[in-house]
Protein backbone atom coordinates (compact mmCIF):
# COMPACT_ATOMS: atom_id res chain seq x y z
CA UNK A 1 0.00 0.00 0.00
CA UNK A 2 1.25 3.44 -0.75
CA UNK A 3 1.52 6.19 1.86
CA UNK A 4 -1.72 8.11 2.21
CA UNK A 5 -2.24 11.70 3.29
CA UNK A 6 -5.59 10.89 4.87
CA UNK A 7 -6.97 8.00 6.93
CA UNK A 8 -8.94 5.26 5.20
CA UNK A 9 -11.47 2.90 6.81
CA UNK A 10 -11.89 -0.35 4.88
CA UNK A 11 -14.98 -2.26 6.00
CA UNK A 12 -17.08 -5.22 4.84
CA UNK A 13 -19.95 -3.71 2.87
CA UNK A 14 -21.82 -7.02 2.99
CA UNK A 15 -22.29 -6.69 6.75
CA UNK A 16 -25.22 -4.44 7.59
CA UNK A 17 -23.71 -3.51 10.97
CA UNK A 18 -20.36 -2.58 9.41
CA UNK A 19 -22.07 -0.67 6.62
CA UNK A 20 -24.30 1.26 9.03
CA UNK A 21 -21.35 2.17 11.22
CA UNK A 22 -19.35 3.36 8.22
CA UNK A 23 -22.22 5.27 6.62
CA UNK A 24 -23.01 7.43 9.60
CA UNK A 25 -22.04 10.93 8.63
CA UNK A 26 -20.91 11.67 12.18
CA UNK A 27 -18.03 9.27 11.69
CA UNK A 28 -16.42 11.76 9.34
CA UNK A 29 -16.94 14.76 11.64
CA UNK A 30 -14.41 13.63 14.21
CA UNK A 31 -11.79 12.44 11.73
CA UNK A 32 -10.79 14.98 9.10
CA UNK A 33 -10.66 13.66 5.52
CA UNK A 34 -11.59 10.10 6.50
CA UNK A 35 -12.16 8.03 3.37
CA UNK A 36 -14.51 5.08 3.70
CA UNK A 37 -14.04 2.13 1.35
CA UNK A 38 -16.16 -1.00 0.95
CA UNK A 39 -13.58 -3.76 0.92
CA UNK A 40 -16.10 -6.35 -0.24
CA UNK A 41 -16.69 -4.51 -3.51
CA UNK A 42 -13.17 -3.07 -3.94
CA UNK A 43 -11.41 -6.24 -5.09
CA UNK A 44 -8.07 -4.58 -5.82
CA UNK A 45 -7.82 -2.92 -2.40
CA UNK A 46 -8.82 -6.19 -0.73
CA UNK A 47 -6.17 -8.07 -2.78
CA UNK A 48 -3.49 -5.56 -1.77
CA UNK A 49 -4.42 -5.83 1.90
CA UNK A 50 -4.48 -9.64 1.79
CA UNK A 51 -1.03 -9.72 0.13
CA UNK A 52 0.27 -7.80 3.12
CA UNK A 53 -1.39 -10.20 5.58
CA UNK A 54 -4.48 -8.12 6.42
CA UNK A 55 -7.58 -10.29 6.06
CA UNK A 56 -10.84 -8.32 5.79
CA UNK A 57 -12.78 -11.41 6.86
CA UNK A 58 -11.13 -11.08 10.28
CA UNK A 59 -11.93 -7.41 10.77
CA UNK A 60 -11.99 -3.87 9.52
CA UNK A 61 -8.81 -2.12 8.45
CA UNK A 62 -7.71 1.46 9.01
CA UNK A 63 -4.85 2.90 7.01
CA UNK A 64 -3.60 5.91 8.96
CA UNK A 65 -0.48 7.67 10.11
CA UNK A 66 1.68 5.36 8.00
CA UNK A 67 0.29 2.26 9.70
CA UNK A 68 -2.20 -0.48 8.99
CA UNK A 69 -4.56 -1.08 11.91
CA UNK A 70 -6.70 -4.22 11.87
CA UNK A 71 -9.67 -5.52 13.81
CA UNK A 72 -10.03 -4.23 17.35
CA UNK A 73 -7.10 -1.85 16.89
CA UNK A 74 -8.75 -0.30 13.81
CA UNK A 75 -12.10 0.18 15.53
CA UNK A 76 -10.42 1.55 18.66
CA UNK A 77 -8.53 4.08 16.52
CA UNK A 78 -11.79 5.25 14.91
CA UNK A 79 -13.81 5.33 18.16
CA UNK A 80 -11.14 7.22 20.08
CA UNK A 81 -11.42 10.05 17.54
CA UNK A 82 -15.18 10.27 17.13
CA UNK A 83 -17.24 13.32 17.98
CA UNK A 84 -20.58 11.58 17.42
CA UNK A 85 -24.13 12.79 17.61
CA UNK A 86 -25.76 9.54 16.41
CA UNK A 87 -26.96 7.34 19.29
CA UNK A 88 -25.17 4.25 17.99
CA UNK A 89 -21.83 6.05 17.84
CA UNK A 90 -22.41 7.68 21.23
CA UNK A 91 -22.75 4.14 22.64
CA UNK A 92 -19.97 2.44 20.67
CA UNK A 93 -17.48 5.30 20.83
CA UNK A 94 -16.76 5.19 24.57
CA UNK A 95 -17.12 1.38 24.71
CA UNK A 96 -14.50 0.81 22.04
CA UNK A 97 -12.27 3.86 22.48
CA UNK A 98 -9.74 2.19 24.76
CA UNK A 99 -7.49 -0.65 23.58
CA UNK A 100 -8.42 -3.08 26.37
CA UNK A 101 -12.18 -2.74 25.94
CA UNK A 102 -11.92 -2.79 22.16
CA UNK A 103 -9.91 -6.01 22.29
CA UNK A 104 -12.40 -7.65 24.69
CA UNK A 105 -15.54 -6.51 22.83
CA UNK A 106 -14.38 -6.88 19.23
CA UNK A 107 -15.10 -10.64 19.10
CA UNK A 108 -18.77 -9.82 19.85
CA UNK A 109 -18.83 -7.49 16.84
CA UNK A 110 -17.27 -10.22 14.69
CA UNK A 111 -19.91 -12.69 15.86
CA UNK A 112 -22.70 -10.25 14.97
CA UNK A 113 -21.07 -9.77 11.55
CA UNK A 114 -20.84 -13.52 11.01
CA UNK A 115 -24.51 -14.00 11.89
CA UNK A 116 -25.63 -11.11 9.66
CA UNK A 117 -23.65 -12.46 6.71
CA UNK A 118 -25.05 -15.96 7.25
CA UNK A 119 -28.62 -14.63 7.24
CA UNK A 120 -27.89 -12.91 3.92
CA UNK A 121 -26.19 -16.00 2.47
CA UNK A 122 -22.90 -14.12 2.05
CA UNK A 123 -19.55 -15.76 2.75
CA UNK A 124 -17.53 -14.57 5.73
CA UNK A 125 -14.53 -14.17 3.45
CA UNK A 126 -15.29 -11.76 0.58
CA UNK A 127 -12.93 -13.83 -1.61
CA UNK A 128 -15.12 -16.94 -1.30
CA UNK A 129 -17.81 -17.50 -3.92
CA UNK A 130 -21.27 -16.15 -3.02
CA UNK A 131 -23.65 -18.73 -1.59
CA UNK A 132 -21.10 -20.31 0.74
CA UNK A 133 -22.13 -20.10 4.37
CA UNK A 134 -20.50 -17.48 6.56
CA UNK A 135 -18.20 -19.74 8.51
CA UNK A 136 -14.92 -19.40 10.24
CA UNK A 137 -13.51 -18.60 13.63
CA UNK A 138 -14.30 -15.47 15.53
CA UNK A 139 -10.81 -14.04 16.19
Amino acid sequence: MTALDHPVLVFDGGCPFCRHFAELAELRSGIPNLAIRDGRSDHELRRQLRQQGWDLSRGAVVLAEGRVLHGAEAIQWICSRLEPSATLLQLLGPLLATPGRAKRLYPVLLLARRLALAVQGLPLDPDQPAGQAATGSVN
